[in-house]
């Protein structure tokens, strides 16, 4: 049973390209398996979360990151007894549009664009992709898929003015996104706040005394393991300590939502529309102890020294890369080159810079650029 706030299936607005309903499944499932089957999906395997391949390949990579956002979302969405397959859709397709190397190829690539008077965006980007860029089927570009998925990937983190992006008019930019969208960002910031504590201790980069002073929630759910487990190895014991932050945050994120839904009189997904707030959120409390945990990774872990010749080496490649190509159109593939006939260079080039894979980029790197892309070794 969905709530009256949920999004319905059968109350989707639909696809830009109308298709017969399917005999077994809705739209949504629909959606969420078009998404799985994506080129743009599978590559995710193959770019940086936060630790580069050439780092280790033991740790998560953007698509298990993504993973792990869905099950969380999913966790969230059937206890608010929203649409658990829209919400699993918009988990799964939410990070299609990022760059290869994580946040520095991102921060690379939009320093590239402004050069040129433009932007990269990742959300905009992975709309361009599921509209455009995904060619399976033979009757329409894209993966034509519902309203409500277009909607979200668009309006799940942020909040989009029409007098900046009038191209995005037909999301109702002056409504806030329903309850299924508005999730998927926490979800994602509790995924990654749990686990790159994780990766970050197993890569050595953090102690464990760091952590627990750092994170006081983690400190708390630290010794509360010692003292249950006080023969267990120091790595179990901080298992079980991220574990027991982990629940505390979807706990509380969804007992706080459900509160904001029931004092803010929401019944109906317009009432959600309406809102001029979102009603997704932790208590002040458990939003107190996100902060802490993301401003602790930001300082000790996504800054740490260990990680910047990684993250300059990143930086490298894509700007000497998108620079060749603008000098060089020419040796881009061809179906860029035609693209290119009727957009902006710098964003055909872009486009094909985002969609690559860590992997794949360097070997375009060293073909064009004749550069070295190895870095200095790491511990």
């Amino acid at each position: 049973m969905l709530a009256g706030y949920a999004v319905h299936a059968e109350d989707s607005r639909g696809r830009r390209f109308p298709e017969s309903p399917h005999p077994y499944r809705d739209d949504f499932q629909r959606d969420r398996d078009r998404v799985i089957h994506a080129r743009a999906f599978r590559r995710l395997e193959a770019k940086t979360q936060v630790f580069t391949r050439r780092y280790s390949d033991h740790f998560r990579n953007r698509l298990t990151h993504t993973i792990e956002v869905a099950q969380i979302a999913r966790t969230v969405a059937a206890q608010l007894d929203l649409n658990v397959d829209l919400v699993e859709a918009l988990a799964l397709v939410h990070d299609v549009g990022h760059p290869p190397f994580g946040h520095a190829g991102e921060k690379a690539l939009d320093a590239a664009m402004q050069r040129h008077g433009l932007f990269f965006d990742h959300n905009l980007h992975a709309l361009r992709i599921v509209e455009d860029f995904e060619l399976r089927y033979a009757a329409f570009r894209g993966l034509n898929l519902t309203f409500e998925v277009r909607e979200g990937i668009i309006k799940h983190s942020r909040d989009y003015s029409l007098a900046e992006f009038p191209e995005l008019g037909e999301y109702l930019l002056d409504q806030r996104p329903p309850l299924e969208a508005q999730l998927i960002d926490l979800a994602d910031e509790i995924a990654y706040s749990t686990a790159d504590l994780d990766d970050g201790y197993e890569a050595r980069l953090l102690t464990l005394p760091q952590v627990r002073d750092g994170v006081p929630a983690f400190g708390y759910f630290f010794r509360e393991a010692e003292r249950e487990y006080p023969q267990a190895v120091e790595k179990l014991q901080f298992n079980e300590a991220l574990k027991r932050m982990l629940d505390r945050f979807v706990g509380d994120f969804i007992v706080n939502t459900q509160s904001q839904i029931e004092s803010g009189g929401v019944n109906t997904l317009a009432d959600v529309r309406a809102l001029p707030r979102r009603l997704a959120g932790f208590s002040e409390e458990v939003d107190k102890e996100r902060l802490e945990a993301k401003g602790f990774l930001n300082q000790s872990l996504y800054l740490s020294p260990a990680l910047e010749s990684e993250k300059a080496n990143a930086e490298r490649v894509i700007t000497e890369l998108f620079d060749f190509w603008m000098e060089n159109p020419e040796s881009l593939p061809a179906s860029y080159q035609e693209k290119a006939q009727q957009e902006p260079l710098a964003r055909v080039v872009c486009d094909y810079i985002a969609g690559m894979t860590d992997n794949y980029i360097y070997g375009q790197y060293e073909r064009y650029c004749g550069g070295e892309t190895s870095s200095a070794a790491v511990p």
